[in-house]
């Protein structure tokens, strides 16, 4: 084959580029994320001699979504790309390193006519195997998306709650155990966390420890707040005349 098609691949769009054996820019091409899209991808191929016994391959930036599978529905040799990759081979191309989309479809055409033997394409896989491939994907997506949002609850508590963690840390899972959840769910903050962390540990035969500074520096807050509690009352009381004081009472 002597035409190679890129595609630069988006959400809504795709920039399609066509290259020569020579190099030469055969045909570009914008397409939506749609049926139509791919009706105008399925021409432009033809117009430039795609056929059953001879299609032309294509590289694209991903190995999934609906176009990549499209695409390898026809039969037709489909070279997943590393975004990585295509900026690398965008530097023989040109010099200012600024990302163009219809410019990363002609570099991913050049990457097939120059390079095609250092890539692989994607395998001929059974309706079977792809569907695996999609639950293994979405299995892996939901674990990091899982270790992402763990990873940020231990952030939090580390700043705002450190007594959270220092509970379930020598805990098998720490705080992603059933009964971290719901001791967190029924105690968000620290103060109402502290009776439920006792407990936790009380029932787990750990030893429930308060450093005597807590203790020094709890009865201190609590004769401090006591005191201003009632001083402040009396104060305004002396300020006002007897009939006044009565009044309000």
């Amino acid at each position: 084959m002597d035409v190679f098609c890129g595609i630069d691949w988006a959400e809504d769009h795709h920039d399609i580029a066509l290259a020569g054996r020579d190099g030469q820019l055969l045909a570009r091409r914008r397409i939506g994320d749609d049926a139509a899209g791919l009706a105008q991808l399925v021409e432009l191929l033809a117009a430039h001699g795609d056929s059953a016994e001879d299609p032309i391959p294509v590289a694209i930036e991903t190995p999934r979504g609906l176009l990549t599978a499209c695409l390898r529905a026809t039969g037709r040799a489909v070279y997943p790309i590393n975004p990585m990759a295509v900026a690398r081979y965008r530097d023989r191309h040109s010099v200012a390193g600024r990302k163009s989309d219809h410019g990363d479809a002609v570099v991913l055409a050049n990457i097939l006519r120059t390079d095609a033997h250092a890539h692989r394409p994607l395998p001929a896989d059974t309706e079977l195997a792809q569907a695996i491939a999609v639950l293994a994907r979405a299995q892996q997506d939901a674990v990091w998306a899982r270790t992402a949002a763990q990873n940020k609850l231990r952030s939090h508590l580390r700043e705002y709650y450190p007594a959270f963690l220092g509970a379930f840390a020598d805990a098998r899972g720490g705080i992603t155990r059933p009964e971290a959840r719901a001791l967190l769910a029924a105690a968000p903050a620290p103060a109402a966390g502290a009776a439920g962390v006792a407990a936790y540990a009380r029932g787990h035969g750990e030893a429930v420890v308060i450093p005597p500074q807590a203790w020094a520096g709890g009865l201190a807050a609590a004769v401090i707040i006591g005191a201003l509690a009632g001083l402040l009352p009396a104060i305004r009381a002396a300020r006002l005349s007897p009939t006044q004081a009565l009044w309000t009472v």
